[in-house]
Protein backbone atom coordinates (compact mmCIF):
# COMPACT_ATOMS: atom_id res chain seq x y z
CA UNK A 1 0.00 0.00 0.00
CA UNK A 2 1.29 3.21 -0.77
CA UNK A 3 0.34 4.76 2.40
CA UNK A 4 1.39 8.19 1.23
CA UNK A 5 -0.82 8.67 -1.59
CA UNK A 6 -3.66 7.40 0.09
CA UNK A 7 -3.25 9.82 3.10
CA UNK A 8 -3.12 12.64 0.09
CA UNK A 9 -6.51 11.20 -1.73
CA UNK A 10 -8.12 11.31 1.54
CA UNK A 11 -7.05 15.24 1.83
CA UNK A 12 -7.92 16.21 -1.78
CA UNK A 13 -11.83 14.34 -1.56
CA UNK A 14 -12.20 15.95 1.99
CA UNK A 15 -11.82 12.49 4.12
CA UNK A 16 -9.46 14.12 6.03
CA UNK A 17 -10.00 17.55 6.73
CA UNK A 18 -7.42 20.57 8.00
CA UNK A 19 -6.25 20.55 10.92
CA UNK A 20 -7.36 16.88 11.85
CA UNK A 21 -5.10 14.41 13.50
CA UNK A 22 -3.22 11.37 12.06
CA UNK A 23 -2.54 8.45 13.90
CA UNK A 24 0.57 7.52 15.19
CA UNK A 25 3.15 5.67 13.22
CA UNK A 26 3.43 3.00 15.31
CA UNK A 27 -0.72 2.08 15.80
CA UNK A 28 -0.86 2.79 12.04
CA UNK A 29 1.70 0.40 11.31
CA UNK A 30 0.26 -2.25 13.16
CA UNK A 31 -2.71 -1.63 11.71
CA UNK A 32 -1.83 -1.62 8.10
CA UNK A 33 0.90 -4.99 9.30
CA UNK A 34 3.80 -2.85 8.05
CA UNK A 35 7.39 -1.96 9.26
CA UNK A 36 6.79 1.18 11.74
CA UNK A 37 9.68 2.46 9.21
CA UNK A 38 7.51 2.38 6.19
CA UNK A 39 4.90 4.26 8.15
CA UNK A 40 7.77 7.26 9.24
CA UNK A 41 9.03 7.46 5.31
CA UNK A 42 5.78 8.05 4.11
CA UNK A 43 5.21 11.00 7.15
CA UNK A 44 8.19 12.15 6.13
CA UNK A 45 7.46 12.51 2.09
CA UNK A 46 3.55 14.10 3.35
CA UNK A 47 5.60 16.49 5.26
CA UNK A 48 8.16 17.64 2.29
CA UNK A 49 4.90 17.88 -0.04
CA UNK A 50 3.17 20.45 2.82
CA UNK A 51 0.48 17.81 3.40
CA UNK A 52 0.86 17.59 6.57
CA UNK A 53 3.16 18.70 9.54
CA UNK A 54 4.24 17.35 12.74
CA UNK A 55 4.49 18.94 16.18
CA UNK A 56 6.88 16.40 18.59
CA UNK A 57 4.80 14.53 20.39
CA UNK A 58 1.67 16.31 19.74
CA UNK A 59 1.53 14.53 16.64
CA UNK A 60 0.98 15.16 13.20
CA UNK A 61 -2.06 16.77 11.43
CA UNK A 62 -3.33 17.77 8.43
CA UNK A 63 -2.00 21.23 7.20
CA UNK A 64 -4.48 23.84 7.83
CA UNK A 65 -4.00 24.71 3.83
CA UNK A 66 -2.53 21.55 2.88
CA UNK A 67 -1.13 21.73 -0.78
CA UNK A 68 -3.70 19.07 -2.56
CA UNK A 69 -6.64 21.90 -1.37
CA UNK A 70 -5.30 25.09 -1.87
CA UNK A 71 -6.87 28.42 -1.22
CA UNK A 72 -8.69 28.28 -4.63
CA UNK A 73 -11.75 26.39 -3.09
CA UNK A 74 -11.86 29.59 -0.63
CA UNK A 75 -14.03 31.24 -2.98
CA UNK A 76 -17.44 32.86 -3.65
CA UNK A 77 -18.97 31.52 -6.94
CA UNK A 78 -20.76 34.54 -8.68
CA UNK A 79 -24.44 33.65 -9.63
CA UNK A 80 -25.82 35.34 -12.63
CA UNK A 81 -26.74 38.95 -12.02
CA UNK A 82 -24.15 39.31 -9.26
CA UNK A 83 -21.46 42.21 -9.11
CA UNK A 84 -18.19 40.48 -8.96
CA UNK A 85 -15.69 42.80 -7.06
CA UNK A 86 -13.54 39.45 -5.97
CA UNK A 87 -11.59 38.53 -8.94
CA UNK A 88 -8.37 40.24 -8.59
CA UNK A 89 -7.90 40.67 -12.28
CA UNK A 90 -7.02 44.16 -13.71
CA UNK A 91 -9.20 46.22 -15.77
CA UNK A 92 -9.97 44.78 -19.46
CA UNK A 93 -10.02 48.29 -20.69
CA UNK A 94 -6.74 48.91 -19.28
CA UNK A 95 -4.86 46.21 -20.86
CA UNK A 96 -3.45 46.85 -24.58
CA UNK A 97 -4.02 45.23 -27.69
CA UNK A 98 -0.86 42.62 -28.11
CA UNK A 99 -1.65 41.43 -31.70
CA UNK A 100 0.70 44.29 -33.84
CA UNK A 101 2.93 43.80 -31.01
CA UNK A 102 3.26 39.94 -31.42
CA UNK A 103 3.44 39.89 -35.10
CA UNK A 104 6.58 42.29 -35.25
CA UNK A 105 8.29 39.96 -32.90
CA UNK A 106 7.13 36.91 -35.14
CA UNK A 107 8.41 38.85 -37.93
CA UNK A 108 12.00 39.09 -36.17
CA UNK A 109 11.43 35.52 -35.24
CA UNK A 110 10.83 34.45 -39.15
CA UNK A 111 14.10 36.19 -39.90
CA UNK A 112 16.36 34.55 -36.68
CA UNK A 113 14.28 31.95 -35.31
CA UNK A 114 15.14 30.99 -31.58
CA UNK A 115 16.53 27.96 -31.34
CA UNK A 116 18.11 25.22 -28.46
CA UNK A 117 21.34 26.41 -27.24
CA UNK A 118 20.49 30.66 -28.16
CA UNK A 119 20.58 32.79 -25.62
CA UNK A 120 17.55 32.66 -23.24
CA UNK A 121 17.57 36.41 -22.57
CA UNK A 122 16.21 38.87 -25.34
CA UNK A 123 19.32 41.84 -25.18
CA UNK A 124 16.89 44.53 -25.41
CA UNK A 125 14.48 43.24 -22.23
CA UNK A 126 17.60 42.79 -20.42
CA UNK A 127 18.86 46.86 -21.45
CA UNK A 128 15.35 48.51 -20.68
CA UNK A 129 14.76 46.03 -17.49
CA UNK A 130 17.93 47.18 -16.22
CA UNK A 131 17.62 50.65 -17.01
CA UNK A 132 14.01 50.21 -15.53
CA UNK A 133 15.62 48.68 -12.15
CA UNK A 134 18.53 51.06 -11.91
CA UNK A 135 15.85 53.68 -11.52
CA UNK A 136 13.70 52.37 -9.10
CA UNK A 137 17.32 51.81 -6.88
CA UNK A 138 17.65 48.06 -7.16
CA UNK A 139 21.09 47.02 -7.09
CA UNK A 140 22.70 45.79 -10.02
CA UNK A 141 22.69 42.25 -10.53
CA UNK A 142 22.48 39.20 -13.19
CA UNK A 143 18.87 38.98 -15.07
CA UNK A 144 16.50 35.95 -15.63
CA UNK A 145 12.91 35.74 -16.89
CA UNK A 146 10.55 33.77 -15.33
CA UNK A 147 6.81 32.56 -16.05
CA UNK A 148 5.11 34.87 -13.67
CA UNK A 149 6.10 36.19 -10.47
CA UNK A 150 5.11 32.90 -8.39
CA UNK A 151 7.34 30.92 -11.13
CA UNK A 152 9.79 33.18 -9.70
CA UNK A 153 9.77 33.01 -6.09
CA UNK A 154 8.68 29.23 -6.19
CA UNK A 155 12.33 28.72 -7.89
CA UNK A 156 14.16 31.27 -5.75
CA UNK A 157 13.46 29.40 -2.75
CA UNK A 158 13.82 26.11 -4.23
CA UNK A 159 17.45 26.85 -4.99
CA UNK A 160 18.51 27.76 -1.62
CA UNK A 161 15.96 25.92 1.01
CA UNK A 162 15.28 22.44 1.96
CA UNK A 163 12.17 21.18 2.94
CA UNK A 164 11.06 21.62 6.74
CA UNK A 165 12.97 25.38 6.64
CA UNK A 166 10.68 28.22 7.66
CA UNK A 167 9.79 30.86 5.25
CA UNK A 168 8.59 34.32 6.86
CA UNK A 169 5.13 35.45 4.72
CA UNK A 170 2.68 38.36 5.20
CA UNK A 171 -0.34 38.21 6.76
CA UNK A 172 -2.54 38.81 5.29
CA UNK A 173 -0.79 38.22 2.50
CA UNK A 174 -1.58 36.72 -1.51
CA UNK A 175 -3.23 33.29 -1.35
CA UNK A 176 -1.09 31.05 -3.62
CA UNK A 177 2.37 32.22 -1.89
CA UNK A 178 0.59 31.01 1.10
CA UNK A 179 -0.21 27.59 -1.11
CA UNK A 180 3.43 27.68 -2.61
CA UNK A 181 5.48 27.81 1.10
CA UNK A 182 3.97 24.44 2.32
CA UNK A 183 3.40 23.07 -0.94
CA UNK A 184 7.23 22.56 -1.48
CA UNK A 185 7.59 21.58 1.74
CA UNK A 186 8.57 24.18 3.96
CA UNK A 187 7.11 25.87 7.11
CA UNK A 188 5.49 29.23 6.82
CA UNK A 189 5.78 31.77 9.94
CA UNK A 190 3.35 35.00 9.64
CA UNK A 191 4.52 38.11 9.35
CA UNK A 192 1.91 41.49 10.40
CA UNK A 193 2.05 44.38 8.24
CA UNK A 194 0.11 47.66 8.50
CA UNK A 195 -0.13 50.38 5.17
CA UNK A 196 3.43 50.89 5.32
CA UNK A 197 4.20 47.28 4.83
CA UNK A 198 5.68 43.97 6.96
CA UNK A 199 6.36 45.26 10.76
CA UNK A 200 9.96 45.32 11.63
CA UNK A 201 9.19 43.78 15.28
CA UNK A 202 7.44 41.00 13.36
CA UNK A 203 10.14 40.28 11.08
CA UNK A 204 12.74 40.08 13.50
CA UNK A 205 10.88 37.98 15.28
CA UNK A 206 10.59 35.35 12.85
CA UNK A 207 14.23 35.43 12.00
CA UNK A 208 15.44 35.35 15.19
CA UNK A 209 12.64 31.96 15.50
CA UNK A 210 14.70 30.41 12.48
CA UNK A 211 13.09 31.65 9.49
CA UNK A 212 15.73 30.90 6.76
CA UNK A 213 13.47 33.46 4.04
CA UNK A 214 11.63 36.43 3.94
CA UNK A 215 9.23 37.47 1.31
CA UNK A 216 8.19 40.65 0.92
CA UNK A 217 5.56 42.86 -1.61
CA UNK A 218 7.07 46.09 -2.10
CA UNK A 219 3.63 47.83 -3.30
CA UNK A 220 0.16 47.06 -4.47
CA UNK A 221 0.58 44.01 -1.62
CA UNK A 222 -2.67 41.64 -2.25
CA UNK A 223 -5.03 41.87 -0.57
CA UNK A 224 -4.18 45.31 2.01
CA UNK A 225 -2.94 47.26 -1.06
CA UNK A 226 -0.07 47.96 2.10
CA UNK A 227 3.00 49.96 0.20
CA UNK A 228 6.62 49.69 1.62
CA UNK A 229 7.26 53.52 2.91
CA UNK A 230 10.99 54.92 3.07
CA UNK A 231 11.15 55.10 6.55
CA UNK A 232 9.23 51.28 7.18
CA UNK A 233 11.99 50.23 4.61
CA UNK A 234 15.15 51.34 6.69
CA UNK A 235 13.74 49.85 9.35
CA UNK A 236 13.20 46.55 7.70
CA UNK A 237 16.71 46.95 6.04
CA UNK A 238 18.19 47.47 9.70
CA UNK A 239 16.27 44.26 10.75
CA UNK A 240 17.81 42.05 7.93
CA UNK A 241 21.54 43.80 8.13
CA UNK A 242 20.98 42.04 11.49
CA UNK A 243 20.09 38.21 10.22
CA UNK A 244 22.70 38.45 7.25
CA UNK A 245 21.94 34.97 5.65
CA UNK A 246 18.31 35.15 5.39
CA UNK A 247 16.57 34.40 1.70
CA UNK A 248 15.00 37.68 0.84
CA UNK A 249 12.52 37.71 -2.08
CA UNK A 250 10.86 41.37 -2.99
CA UNK A 251 7.90 40.92 -5.33
CA UNK A 252 6.96 43.64 -7.28
CA UNK A 253 3.90 42.27 -9.30
CA UNK A 254 2.73 45.75 -9.27
CA UNK A 255 4.73 47.04 -11.26
CA UNK A 256 2.95 49.29 -14.22
CA UNK A 257 -0.45 49.94 -12.33
CA UNK A 258 1.08 51.60 -8.78
CA UNK A 259 1.24 55.24 -8.13
CA UNK A 260 3.75 55.09 -4.71
CA UNK A 261 7.69 55.09 -5.31
CA UNK A 262 9.53 51.88 -4.75
CA UNK A 263 11.62 51.45 -2.01
CA UNK A 264 13.64 48.08 -2.23
CA UNK A 265 14.95 46.26 0.06
CA UNK A 266 17.49 44.40 -2.16
CA UNK A 267 20.94 44.32 -0.83
CA UNK A 268 20.13 44.20 2.69
CA UNK A 269 21.10 40.25 2.75
CA UNK A 270 23.71 38.21 1.02
CA UNK A 271 21.45 36.23 -0.40
CA UNK A 272 18.40 37.82 -2.60
CA UNK A 273 15.99 38.36 -5.42
CA UNK A 274 13.62 41.04 -6.92
CA UNK A 275 10.89 39.83 -9.27
CA UNK A 276 9.29 42.07 -11.55
CA UNK A 277 6.07 40.95 -13.32
CA UNK A 278 4.29 42.19 -16.02
CA UNK A 279 1.05 41.12 -15.55
CA UNK A 280 -1.11 43.41 -13.82
CA UNK A 281 -0.16 46.16 -16.48
CA UNK A 282 0.09 44.32 -19.65
CA UNK A 283 -1.73 41.12 -19.18
CA UNK A 284 -1.68 38.01 -17.16
CA UNK A 285 -1.80 35.87 -20.35
CA UNK A 286 2.09 36.64 -21.24
CA UNK A 287 3.15 35.09 -18.19
CA UNK A 288 6.13 37.02 -17.76
CA UNK A 289 8.16 38.10 -15.07
CA UNK A 290 12.23 40.01 -14.94
CA UNK A 291 13.32 38.16 -12.22
CA UNK A 292 17.34 40.00 -10.69
CA UNK A 293 19.46 38.94 -7.50
CA UNK A 294 22.95 38.46 -6.54
CA UNK A 295 25.09 36.10 -8.67
CA UNK A 296 24.55 32.90 -6.92
CA UNK A 297 20.76 33.20 -6.55
CA UNK A 298 20.27 33.90 -10.20
CA UNK A 299 22.77 31.24 -11.35
CA UNK A 300 21.09 28.87 -9.45
CA UNK A 301 17.35 29.75 -10.92
CA UNK A 302 18.77 30.13 -14.42
CA UNK A 303 20.72 26.46 -13.98
CA UNK A 304 17.04 24.82 -12.78
CA UNK A 305 15.34 26.65 -15.59
CA UNK A 306 17.37 25.48 -18.03
CA UNK A 307 16.90 21.83 -17.15
CA UNK A 308 13.01 22.08 -16.93
CA UNK A 309 11.12 24.46 -19.78
CA UNK A 310 15.03 25.68 -20.99
CA UNK A 311 13.37 29.67 -21.16
CA UNK A 312 10.52 31.98 -21.92
CA UNK A 313 9.58 32.32 -25.37
CA UNK A 314 11.72 34.87 -26.42
CA UNK A 315 8.87 35.41 -28.74
CA UNK A 316 7.28 36.78 -25.73
CA UNK A 317 10.01 38.88 -24.73
CA UNK A 318 10.24 40.86 -27.70
CA UNK A 319 6.39 40.91 -28.06
CA UNK A 320 6.94 43.28 -24.82
CA UNK A 321 9.79 44.91 -25.91
CA UNK A 322 7.71 46.27 -28.57
CA UNK A 323 4.63 47.09 -26.07
CA UNK A 324 7.58 48.90 -24.07
CA UNK A 325 8.90 50.56 -26.91
CA UNK A 326 5.84 51.90 -28.47
CA UNK A 327 4.39 53.13 -25.27
CA UNK A 328 1.31 50.95 -25.33
CA UNK A 329 0.25 51.50 -21.91
CA UNK A 330 0.44 54.89 -19.94
CA UNK A 331 1.31 53.28 -16.81
CA UNK A 332 0.95 56.80 -15.13
CA UNK A 333 -2.77 57.12 -16.21
CA UNK A 334 -3.75 53.41 -15.24
CA UNK A 335 -2.21 53.94 -11.73
CA UNK A 336 -4.35 57.32 -11.61
CA UNK A 337 -7.74 55.29 -12.87
CA UNK A 338 -6.99 52.41 -9.94
CA UNK A 339 -5.74 55.12 -7.64
CA UNK A 340 -9.20 57.10 -8.02
CA UNK A 341 -11.35 53.95 -8.00
CA UNK A 342 -9.32 53.02 -4.58
CA UNK A 343 -9.31 56.06 -2.75
CA UNK A 344 -13.71 56.73 -3.97
CA UNK A 345 -14.29 53.44 -2.16
CA UNK A 346 -12.22 53.74 1.17
CA UNK A 347 -13.56 57.20 1.28
CA UNK A 348 -17.24 56.17 0.90
CA UNK A 349 -16.78 53.38 3.29
CA UNK A 350 -14.88 56.10 5.72
CA UNK A 351 -18.20 58.27 5.65
CA UNK A 352 -19.88 55.39 6.66
CA UNK A 353 -17.93 54.69 9.87
CA UNK A 354 -16.06 51.96 7.83
CA UNK A 355 -12.10 51.44 8.22
CA UNK A 356 -10.85 50.23 5.05
CA UNK A 357 -7.23 49.75 3.82
CA UNK A 358 -5.35 50.44 0.22
CA UNK A 359 -2.70 52.02 0.14
CA UNK A 360 -1.63 51.54 -3.63
CA UNK A 361 -2.95 48.58 -5.94
CA UNK A 362 -6.08 47.77 -7.52
CA UNK A 363 -7.28 45.89 -4.14
CA UNK A 364 -9.17 47.50 -0.86
CA UNK A 365 -8.97 45.65 2.10
CA UNK A 366 -11.74 45.36 4.84
CA UNK A 367 -11.59 44.17 8.19
CA UNK A 368 -15.07 42.86 9.64
CA UNK A 369 -16.28 41.17 12.41
CA UNK A 370 -18.11 38.00 10.86
CA UNK A 371 -16.04 36.86 7.65
CA UNK A 372 -18.83 34.46 6.15
CA UNK A 373 -21.74 36.27 6.98
CA UNK A 374 -20.12 39.82 5.71
CA UNK A 375 -19.50 37.15 1.78
CA UNK A 376 -23.22 35.72 2.62
CA UNK A 377 -24.52 39.71 3.27
CA UNK A 378 -22.88 40.96 0.17
CA UNK A 379 -23.94 38.53 -1.87
CA UNK A 380 -27.78 38.52 -1.53
CA UNK A 381 -26.95 42.34 -1.69
CA UNK A 382 -25.68 41.37 -5.10
CA UNK A 383 -21.99 42.14 -4.63
CA UNK A 384 -19.19 39.24 -4.80
CA UNK A 385 -16.41 40.00 -2.26
CA UNK A 386 -13.16 37.53 -2.05
CA UNK A 387 -13.47 35.66 1.62
CA UNK A 388 -10.90 37.04 3.72
CA UNK A 389 -9.52 33.38 4.32
CA UNK A 390 -7.88 32.88 1.55
CA UNK A 391 -5.28 35.58 2.58
CA UNK A 392 -4.87 34.60 6.41
CA UNK A 393 -2.87 32.63 8.22
CA UNK A 394 -3.86 34.14 11.70
CA UNK A 395 -4.53 38.15 10.86
CA UNK A 396 -8.08 38.97 12.13
CA UNK A 397 -10.72 38.58 9.57
CA UNK A 398 -11.42 40.82 6.32
CA UNK A 399 -12.95 41.21 2.74
CA UNK A 400 -11.02 41.52 -0.10
CA UNK A 401 -12.73 44.24 -2.76
CA UNK A 402 -11.06 44.72 -6.07
CA UNK A 403 -11.70 48.19 -7.25
CA UNK A 404 -9.90 47.52 -10.54
CA UNK A 405 -13.75 47.63 -12.85
CA UNK A 406 -15.58 49.79 -10.17
CA UNK A 407 -17.41 52.45 -11.78
CA UNK A 408 -18.10 55.71 -10.48
CA UNK A 409 -21.52 55.22 -9.96
CA UNK A 410 -21.31 51.96 -8.39
CA UNK A 411 -19.06 53.19 -5.44
CA UNK A 412 -21.74 54.59 -3.18
CA UNK A 413 -23.70 51.63 -3.44
CA UNK A 414 -20.62 49.11 -2.84
CA UNK A 415 -20.08 51.06 0.39
CA UNK A 416 -23.56 50.97 1.34
CA UNK A 417 -24.04 47.58 0.93
CA UNK A 418 -20.51 47.14 3.06
CA UNK A 419 -21.55 49.06 5.75
CA UNK A 420 -25.04 47.38 6.02
CA UNK A 421 -23.17 43.68 5.57
CA UNK A 422 -20.89 45.14 8.64
CA UNK A 423 -23.65 45.82 11.01
CA UNK A 424 -23.91 48.58 13.79
CA UNK A 425 -20.22 48.02 15.16
CA UNK A 426 -17.50 47.56 12.29
CA UNK A 427 -13.89 46.76 13.22
CA UNK A 428 -11.42 49.79 13.23
CA UNK A 429 -8.66 47.67 12.38
CA UNK A 430 -6.87 44.71 10.08
CA UNK A 431 -4.01 44.37 12.53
Amino acid sequence: MDISASVERAVGAGELRPGQLLPPMRELAERLGVNPNTVAAAYRMLRERGVIETAGRRGSRVRPAPATTGRDHIRVDVPEGVRDVASGNPDRALLPPLAAAFAAAAATGDQAPVLYGDDPLEPELARLARAGLDADGVPDGPLAVVSGALDGVERVLVAHLKPGDTVGVEDPGWGSALDLVPALGLRTVPVGLDDEGPRPDDVRRALRAGARALIVTGRAQNPTGAAVSATRARALRAVLREHPETLLIEDDHGHGIVDVPLHPLAGATRNWAFVRSVAKAYGPDLRLALLTGDDVTVDRVRGRQRLGPGWVSRLTQRALVRLWADGAVDTRAVAAAYGRRRDALIGGLDRRGVAAHGRSGMNVWVPVPDETGAVARLLHAGWAVAPGARFRMSSPPGVRVTVSTLAEEETEALADAIASALGPAPVRSYV
